[in-house]
């Protein structure tokens, strides 16, 4: 621990040309004492950092000093790569992981490029979990199924009460919820019961498998399962302003979209076109085509027709 702590300190002032106690402290989440301690460590071993007294102080390491250490293993590279969700990373058990191999390719970096990362950082940041998330920690399965799938070893698991022997191809975090991949299915990972990890031996993984693809896949067929079990039951035919077409797709159920965008006939004189939603109920379509607003026209079924002209006159007597 000590050792890879030693370490960060190096790389930091390697890629920062010079940093106070505090400054490290915060870095690297110890006391300032500590990284006194750690300095003079260094010190002794050899390393050529200096304390820069004065203004703007701290330690720095002699000019042209560049250490060997900034080889990524494979750990961090992998990493690296997933450096962008520093929350998933955590949740996988790899956080510390991903900052020493942040740290290697910052310290690798020339001295005009020094500042690119935290450049990159203060204009994009992504952020992976779903809203109202709050507090809730990680599946308890997640780590060790993460080490799997980094690892292609099996396991053996306990899911919706059956016990099942699995290959973890992959993980996916979507909308704040994990889900494992194998070959051929996807399972939700806070379903799972105890995880076994089967060190003794490795499963053979298909080089050719695409986890995006095999994803966006499935993810697909959920789409069209959930619109041919019928949870779109009617239809309504809407006429459309060009304003109400864009509203089209923020309105409208996205399972039901495609059909929509499909039935929409040729603009009319004034630029209006006629479409045919897919809906739940008429009652759910009473509230979809209010967000429309003066840009929808029911034409049909005569019942929401005459539902919406209710609304509308009492939104004029309302407003009169």
């Amino acid at each position: 621990m000590r050792a890879a702590r030693l370490m960060s300190v190096i790389l930091l002032l390697q890629s920062r040309g010079g940093m106070t106690a505090a400054e490290l402290a915060r870095e690297l989440e110890v006391s300032e004492r500590t990284v006194h301690r750690d300095v003079l460590a260094l010190s002794e071993a050899g390393v050529p950092v200096y304390a820069d007294r004065g203004r703007g102080g701290g330690y720095r390491l002699l000019d042209g000093y560049r250490t060997r250490l900034t080889g990524l293993d494979r750990a961090e590279a992998e990493a690296l790569f997933l450096s962008g969700v520093p929350e998933a990373l955590r949740e996988m058990g790899l956080g510390e992981v991903a900052a020493t191999a942040r740290l290697k390719a910052a310290a690798a970096l020339s001295p005009s490029l020094r500042d690119a990362p935290a450049t990159a950082t203060q204009r994009f940041h992504l952020d992976a979990p779903g809203w109202f998330a709050g507090e809730r920690p990680p599946p308890p399965a997640l780590a060790p199924l993460a080490r799997a799938v980094w690892d292609d070893r099996p396991v053996t698991v306990r899911y919706r009460e059956a016990e099942r022997t699995l290959e973890p191809y992959g993980l996916v975090l979507k909308g704040g919820v994990w889900y494992l991949a194998t070959r051929t299915a996807i399972y939700r990972v806070d379903r799972f019961g105890d995880v076994v990890l089967h060190l003794d031996r490795r499963f053979a993984r298909d080089r050719d498998f695409d986890l995006a693809a095999f994803w966006a896949g499935r993810a697909a067929e959920f789409s069209r399962s959930l619109f041919s079990r019928s949870l779109l039951r009617e239809h309504v035919t809407l006429r459309l302003s060009p304003h109400g077409r864009r509203v089209l797709r923020s309105a409208a159920d996205p399972a039901a979209l495609p059909d929509a965008l499909a039935s929409m006939g040729e603009p009319d004189g004034q630029g209006w076109v006629t479409v045919r939603l897919p809906v739940e109920s008429y009652e759910v379509a009473y509230g979809q085509v209010l967000r429309f607003g003066p840009d929808a026209e029911v034409l049909d079924p005569p019942g929401l027709r005459a539902l919406m002209a209710g609304a509308a006159a009492r939104m004029t007597a309302l407003y009169g």
